[in-house]
């Protein structure tokens, strides 16, 4: 179907069934000095249930709605069509780049939100920003059956570009959205022309493949960058990984417990909040709609993880995307890279390097996980310089096509 206007409206029902349930919350005791090691302190829990409690959604409904949102039928091959949310801020410019932004978990289309007014200004490359709620997550469908994997959700925002006339385009993606876009890129390079991330997964360069990179790594020593980016890293994977090995295992046991608790999706996701972030000052209404845009989930709050079985399943293969493979080398689409010193793994360039022929980076002094959030000027920047005139993908999309100008006038 073509793409119609969504506007957010959750049912009383389900508005009237969260306060019951945050009016009937109890909570768990709390050791003597309990610090955020042991995860969400129980005074933050206690402070946010009584702020959600009296927090008025329809106001977010209304701010959100503000913002141009569509949804059209996006048909995965073996799957059944899958209704799909997105965000679509479209520029006055004929000229403008067709920007695809993908989020990851926990976030959601959200994310987007802060970087559209700074990439709506004049001055620099005018851009059309595609966001959408991938299937599972937010107002989007998601599918019924098993195997719904990085391919799958590759091949559904390639979908639903080329059912917005956008024949070429770029990307922008951190957390899943790293992974997906690199999916798109690998998959599809006659569409994807170039792509920025902002979580950066690699891996030492070899001799065989990275000759020139596995040079640099053997004879330049460790920066105190470096250093800090294998102290943070080593954190990550002992101290806060372990709502990836749940999710990539049993993601339906944990949905029994988002589902029926709000409180429990609280802290699974506030937890990540905080800690993924470089000290972002996380207002309540931030953090409220954030995790009530999981609590309203269209599939509900537990089928964001699927994601994580489905592709930690994906049995290896030469043509399968692993993570493995997606963390290699993706030749043909240009990429743009931002360091942030408080990402969830920080590796040195001459490891990130090897992911592609890299025509941009950015290394900034402070930033974690939720880039567009925390640091939306910053991204911005990335995207109008990697873009813009001078910039290494410049001109990369050569085909400015679009939805029928008279058609979207009527959306």
């Amino acid at each position: 179907m073509a793409p119609q206007p969504y506007k957010i409206s959750v049912s009383q029902e389900k508005v009237d069934s969260l306060k019951t349930k945050l009016s009937l919350a109890s909570f768990p005791d709390e050791l003597d000095s309990s610090a955020w090691d042991l995860g969400v302190p129980l005074a933050d829990m206690k402070r946010l249930t009584k702020a959600w409690d009296t927090w008025d959604w329809r106001q977010a409904e209304e701010r959100l709605n503000k913002v141009p949102q569509y949804h059209t039928g996006t048909k995965v091959d073996g799957f059944d069509e899958l209704d799909i949310h997105f965000v679509w801020q479209k520029s006055e410019s004929k000229n403008a780049i067709p920007l695809l932004f993908v989020h990851g978990w926990p976030g959601s289309f959200m994310e987007v939100l802060p970087i559209l007014p700074l990439l709506a200004k004049s001055g620099g490359p005018a851009f059309h920003i595609v966001a959408p709620s991938l299937p599972n997550y937010g107002f989007s469908e998601g599918p019924k059956k098993r195997g719904f994997a990085a391919a799958q959700y590759a091949e559904t925002c390639r979908k639903l570009m080329l059912s917005l006339g956008y024949n070429e385009y770029v990307t922008q993606g951190g957390d899943w959205g790293f992974y997906i876009t690199r999916a798109i890129g690998l998959l599809y390079p006659e569409h994807c022309k170039a792509s920025h991330i902002n979580m950066i997964r690699s891996h030492p360069p070899t001799w065989s493949k990275n000759p020139i990179l596995s040079l640099q790594h053997t004879l330049m020593p460790y920066s105190e960058k470096d250093k800090a980016g294998f102290e943070r890293s080593n954190w990550f994977s002992k101290e806060g990984f372990g709502y990836n090995f749940l999710q990539s295992t049993k993601p339906q046991t944990l949905a029994y417990a988002l589902n029926d608790s709000p409180i429990a999706l609280l802290a699974w996701i506030y937890e990540k909040l905080h800690d993924w972030t470089d000290g972002y000052p996380w207002s309540e209404e931030e953090i409220l709609t954030w995790v009530s845009i999981y609590q309203f989930s269209r599939m509900g709050p537990g089928a964001a993880h699927r994601i994580y079985y489905e592709v930690m399943h994906t049995k290896s293969g030469p043509s399968s995307l692993t993570r493995a493979n997606l963390e290699g080398y993706i030749p043909h689409v240009k990429l743009g890279m931002a360091y942030n010193p408080k990402e969830l793994a920080v590796f040195p360039k001459t490891w990130c390097r090897t992911l592609g022929p890299i025509v941009y980076e950015a290394e900034n002094e402070s930033g974690g996980h939720f880039y567009a959030t925390e640091k939306p000027d910053l991204l911005a920047r990335d995207l109008r310089a990697m873009f813009g005139k001078g910039g290494g993908a410049y001109g990369v999309v050569k085909k400015r096509s679009g939805y029928d100008d008279a058609a979207t006038a009527k959306l």
